[in-house]
């Protein structure tokens, strides 16, 4: 019933975060209606996404040349204060505040299982490797920057004992962020006092 085009657009979109099979046809329609000069415009840019790539120490993606992205190269920023965060959007939003004058390590989204996926553990050993080499085997601070709900709690429970012995003090972000809420979406005054009163 459905054209071969618009099957195997639903086939793929459908697979992404938040959107279902009913979303990804209707999205199909829309976007075959938009004419095809914007067609290519849209598929232009999803092939750009192709000349990213991630960064060595802190896993977020950026365009760039070498390995480090430009948080992690910039020689001005604090090597030895360390935010983890779930996702680039939880990054971002931080940034957005002009607060944090350290580093990330992007380690995944966290389960509410409380285990670690093979690609997270990997992410957490190169963090790891890092502080023994670069910073004498301990931070100053690493603050574990995961949503406060009760599954991040529980994840940051146990990224606290992973990371013990290599900081000299593990803090959270304050509770300027609602129990339930996420980083992503709070604004940036919300975020700056959170970032202020983390313990």
């Amino acid at each position: 019933m459905l054209p071969d085009p618009i099957k195997k657009f639903v086939d793929e979109i459908s697979k992404l975060p938040s959107i279902g099979p009913r979303q990804a046809t209707r999205l199909a329609f829309y976007v075959a209606g938009l004419g095809k000069n914007k067609i290519r415009e849209i598929s232009d840019a999803v092939s750009g996404l192709g000349n990213l790539t991630t960064c060595a120490r802190c896993f977020r993606t950026h365009l760039g040349r070498g390995n480090l992205c430009s948080i992690c190269s910039d020689a001005s920023r604090s090597k030895d204060l360390i935010a983890i965060v779930e996702k680039e959007t939880d990054l971002m939003s931080l940034e957005k505040t002009k607060k944090f004058s350290g580093w990330y390590l992007v380690i995944g989204e966290l389960h509410k299982t409380g285990d670690l996926e093979p690609e997270q553990k990997l992410r957490l050993a190169s963090l790891k490797t890092f502080i023994k080499k670069e910073l004498g085997g301990q931070a100053e601070e690493i603050i574990l920057a995961v949503n406060p709900t009760v599954y991040g709690d529980l994840n940051a429970s146990l990224l606290k004992k992973e990371l013990g012995e290599y900081a000299k003090k593990i803090t959270r972000l304050g509770r300027g962020i609602p129990t339930g809420g996420e980083i992503e979406f709070a604004d940036e005054d919300t975020l700056s006092s959170a970032l202020e009163r983390r313990s």
